[in-house]
């Protein structure tokens, strides 16, 4: 895409806004290289990683990103035989601990049924480098200090030091608190002037303590002298602070060695994390903005629902439904300049820029976008002071050079296309662009005040007129963009509204002709039709998503009834085992303890009698109904077919195969509730059998074709009636005992008519409405005789 592009339609700024969600430089240099792509796959790929990490923000609320550092400088230099500092190698260890957790916290959300396939490729590319992370913290703080411990040498010369400066502190101690140390010193302190301890002296007492001066105050009065007894101390301090320097070099270059032992591996571990923090750093900015995944295709087709432009504050923002590249290939928009063309046309264009770089788009779900090859924009106040070119000539210079490189495969977003000359030559050039581009069957959104351009959008196939409305009692623009309505004028009514003469008004309606104020009505009458269908639309959309969550919690606790009355049952016949058990224990205990007395005491029992007593207290031990689990029989897999009967196992009912929604799955038909089901939750039971017709030829084979349901929503009274009384026909000839015939609730009209109708059919046994997991009232079930 051209930078100029990028610009005009302020993706820099949304690259902006997406930097403030990165974790790590390494993640802000890929956004600030952040372009879109014009590769189909590559778009459908970054879509996919950005959907995952989302899901996984949804699910988990952050991720361990904190504490990446850009570490590839100090991979570099330790392969050339560097020493990196301590701080170097904090951030060494810093980023293989992210690395590491990164990995885990990856590979648990995989294990937890969550798909992430190419968030878990991403970690597992990660080595995970735990002894030399180990290697660092053993030896260096979090703080770069190189700990006593990193070596057995290093914690001797330690314990010398402080073993030598609390000698040199003793004896510095006891000088400053003799008695002639006031009248001497300026302060009573132990100071240090080039890493040697030194005390305070006044001037004129210089020689008193000997030694050595190492400093003196901004006066002269004071210097500050190492006394004589010390300085052979000093002396061996300084000896040890030179061998614990070099030991301390030998540590951070025997760490160094070991970095650049894995520097493969580093190189990776820096290239992933950079890549996993640009992922979720755009899922952020995606969840910040209410985002969705949009799908993509390859066809140049647009369909944006409650589009919002991203740069505008939520609460003020005006979300816009745009449609483009199904019936038409081309959108006029028209109308004065009261302002919402722009933005309209902006949205459009930064929501496909979005997309083809991978982040979700400020819309509703089930919005769809194009993968162009390229997008043109020539967009606002294009005057160029620096080459002398008017505003008009500016933009001819972009359309030029958009017209020489335009394609198929493009979309061109034109701003006040004509504007800036003469209007009649204006109107005449927009309309010889707008052919041209339309011709070469680019997708094309243009906006003009040209009232002659109201016109094209009538004349040519597959060009759309839009407007955007405007409120007359505000005299103000909505922002709502009206696809299939024209702009209109709305001078008279402003004037109007601002206390214009009614008489200077007519005067100047009189001057317009016919024609035009019969437009105007026409397009304002549009305009309100255009206003209640889309909120009778909205209405739909809404109940629509309603029915699908209701069906969702259905199905879900469907499953969790049935799992439920499996582990019940299961629990209850353990317990009844149990008892019996209990009970023949019981038993025999019994029979011996009768033995045990008839020989004590002869007492004339029999042992046929004890057998037989035995018997009957196993026969009265009921049997326990094992829970029917499905036996695994070795025999060839069956290839499920659409018509298919089959048991579906984790509800424990049958159903019949309606056709196959994705590989693995299937939809299943359960009385009246359709179902998506997966394919190791199935058993086959058999193919039902096509019951042989009567030799009429206008009935053969109809039965295959008859479902078990008539569904009537949205069907007009009369032709909802002509279908119940063919459909019953279809049955009966099928031999169905049972049909289901779904019109709703709504007004109830639709359902007194079906019933009234049903009710005086000969072959009608029964009606009665739903059961609640049949439709309830938007059902009627009807038993045939």
């Amino acid at each position: 895409m051209q930078e100029r592009v990028l610009k005009v339609l302020e993706f820099t700024k949304v690259r902006e806004q997406l930097l403030e969600h990165a974790a790590s430089s390494l993640g802000s240099e890929k956004i600030k290289n952040l372009v879109p792509s014009s590769d189909y796959h590559e778009v459908v790929k970054l879509q996919e990683e950005t959907d995952e990490a989302a899901t996984v923000l949804r699910i988990k609320g952050n991720v361990p990103l904190l504490g990446i550092y850009d570490i590839r400088p100090h991979i570099k230099r330790s392969v050339i035989g560097g020493v990196l500092s301590s701080q170097e190698l904090v951030q060494m260890a810093s980023t293989i601990y992210v690395s590491r957790q990164m990995k885990r916290f990856l590979e648990e959300v995989d294990d937890e049924r969550t798909e992430i396939p190419i968030l878990r490729e991403q970690a597992d590319q990660i080595i995970p480098l735990t002894n030399l992370e180990q290697a660092i913290k053993q030896a260096i703080d979090e703080s770069g200090e190189v700990l006593d411990g990193a070596s057995v040498l290093l914690q001797s010369l330690r314990h010398q030091l402080r073993s030598n400066e609390a000698r040199i502190r003793e004896k510095l101690e006891s000088m400053i608190r003799s008695s002639n140390a006031q009248k001497m010193l300026s302060d009573a302190i132990i100071t240090i002037r080039n890493d040697r301890y030194v005390i305070p002296v006044k001037q004129e007492y210089r020689g008193h303590y000997g030694g050595i001066i190492h400093d003196q105050s901004s006066s002269g009065q004071t210097l500050f002298i190492e006394p004589q007894v010390i300085v052979q101390l000093n002396n061996e301090l300084q000896d040890i602070r030179v061998k614990e320097q070099l030991e301390i070099e030998r540590i951070l270059t025997e760490l160094s060695a070991q970095v650049a032992e894995h520097a493969e591996e580093l190189k990776v571990i820096v290239d992933v994390l950079a890549n996993l923090d640009f992922i979720f750093a755009k899922a952020r900015y995606g969840k910040k903005m209410k985002a969705t995944k949009p799908s993509m295709n390859n066809d140049g087709r647009v369909v944006l629902y409650k589009a919002r432009h991203p740069l505008i504050p939520m609460d003020q923002v005006v979300a816009n439904d745009i449609i483009l590249g199904t019936n038409y290939t081309t959108i006029v928009i028209t109308g004065p300049n009261t302002g919402g063309k722009t933005v309209s046309l902006k949205t459009l264009g930064l929501c496909q820029l979005m997309a083809q770089a991978g982040l979700q788009v400020p819309a509703q779900d089930g919005s769809e976008l194009a993968v162009f090859g390229a997008i043109y924009a020539d967009i606002g106040d294009e005057q160029s002071i620096e080459q002398s070119l008017s505003t008009f000539s500016s933009h001819m210079v972009n359309i030029v050079d958009i017209l020489n490189r335009v394609d198929s495969n493009s979309l061109v977003l034109f701003d006040e296309l004509g504007a800036g000359t003469d209007p009649q030559e204006g109107a005449a050039l927009a309309i010889s662009i707008l052919d041209e581009v339309h011709k070469r069957g680019a997708r094309v959104v243009a906006t003009t005040h040209y009232p002659e351009l109201k016109a094209y959008g009538y004349n040519r196939e597959g060009v759309l007129n839009a407007s955007v409305e405007f409120d007359v009692e505000t005299l103000s623009p909505t922002y709502k963009l009206l696809l299939g309505v024209p702009g209109r004028s709305n001078a008279f009514e402003i004037s109007k509204r601002l206390g214009l003469n009614e008489k200077v008004i007519q005067a100047a309606r009189s001057h317009v002709s016919e024609d035009t104020n019969q437009i105007d009505k026409m397009i304002a009458s549009l305009e309100e039709s255009r206003r209640q269908a889309e909120l009778e639309h909205q209405e739909a959309r809404d109940l629509l998503k309603q029915a699908e969550k209701l069906h969702k919690d259905l199905q879900k606790q469907m499953i969790e009834f049935y799992a439920k009355k499996d582990a019940m049952l299961e629990k209850a016949a353990e317990k009844a085992e149990e008892i019996v058990e209990e009970a023949k224990k019981e038993a025999e205990q019994v029979i011996r303890d009768l033995r045990k007395m008839r020989i004590e005491k002869n007492a004339e029992i029999k042992e046929h009698e004890l057998i037989e007593a035995k018997r009957r207290l196993d026969e009265a031990a009921p049997e326990i109904p094992k829970s029917e689990k499905p036996a695994k029989k070795k025999t060839k897999k069956h290839r499920f077919q659409p018509g298919d009967e089959v048991k579906v196992l984790t509800f424990n009912q049958n159903g019949s195969l309606v056709e196959k929604v994705s590989e693995g799955e299937w939809q299943v038909q359960i009385g009246i509730l359709k179902m998506k089901v997966k394919e190791k939750d199935l058993e086959y039971i058999g193919t039902p059998k096509q019951e042989e017709t009567k030799p009429l030829a206008i009935v053969k084979g109809r039965d295959a074709d008859v479902k078990l349901e008539l569904d009537l929503r949205g069907e007009r009274y009369e032709d909802a009636l002509l279908k119940v009384e063919k459909y019953i026909d279809d049955a009966l000839l099928a031999n169905y005992p049972r049909v289901s015939i779904i019109h709703g609730k709504g007004t109830g009209a639709l359902r007194q008519g079906v019933q009234e109708y049903l009710r005086n059919h000969r072959s009608v046994k029964n009606i009665r409405f739903g059961d609640a997991n049949e439709g309830g009232t938007g059902v009627t079930i009807v038993e045939f005789k």
